[in-house]
């Protein structure tokens, strides 16, 4: 695992051990980035399920201003001060053990609206849809923002889901990514 592009191109990620995760192949994130990007004139992220960081350190280095990674596993957020620490974008992230819901609830009240918001859960457990639901509830997603899901190829995302219609939608293998925008009303 590496970083694909911007200024922390070519550095090395570090994964996080053992097999409680499943890190973003290089092809898919690249894929992602070329979906939403390629590159950033800032803004704020939130790389939920962040696992090594992979997503949210791609952003930063493609020019978004901050990131935050949650992750609810120890061994994730070890890994990602690591990796930050690795491509000296500490003053850019914020690093959190958390619960997927609590942290969307946390950042709510802090009243950031987010650019960009990566949801990568495990694919056993898809729990997008009652994500976008908190999204949409507590008005988390900047008005231009983009939330990208990334989930089993053998899940179907719907088209629309509470304020969010998909506008892209691509297969990596076992890999899908969704790409959601608010609904043109």
């Amino acid at each position: 695992m590496r970083v694909v592009s911007g200024k922390c191109k070519g550095r090395p990620l570090k994964a996080v051990p053992g097999n409680s995760t499943r890190p973003t192949t290089d092809k898919v994130k690249e894929a992602i980035f070329n979906m939403v990007g390629p590159y950033f004139d800032g803004g704020i992220g939130l790389d939920l399920f962040a696992g090594s960081g992979g997503l949210g350190i791609e952003a930063l280095s493609r020019g978004l201003d901050k990131v935050i990674f949650v992750d609810r596993d120890k061994n994730a957020i070890q890994t990602i001060h690591e990796n930050i620490h690795k491509c000296g974008l500490e003053q850019y992230a914020e690093i959190f053990r958390n619960d997927a819901e609590r942290a969307l609830k946390a950042v709510s009240k802090r009243e950031l609206q987010l650019n960009y918001i990566f949801l990568d859960p495990p694919y056993k457990k898809q729990q997008l849809e009652k994500l976008m639901e908190i999204i949409a509830e507590n008005k988390l997603l900047h008005p231009n923002g983009v939330i990208i899901c990334e989930h089993g190829s053998e899940f179907e995302m719907p088209d629309e889901m509470t304020d969010f219609e998909k506008s892209k939608n691509e297969q990596y293998g076992i890999t899908t990514v969704s790409i959601y925008v608010y609904r043109k009303m």
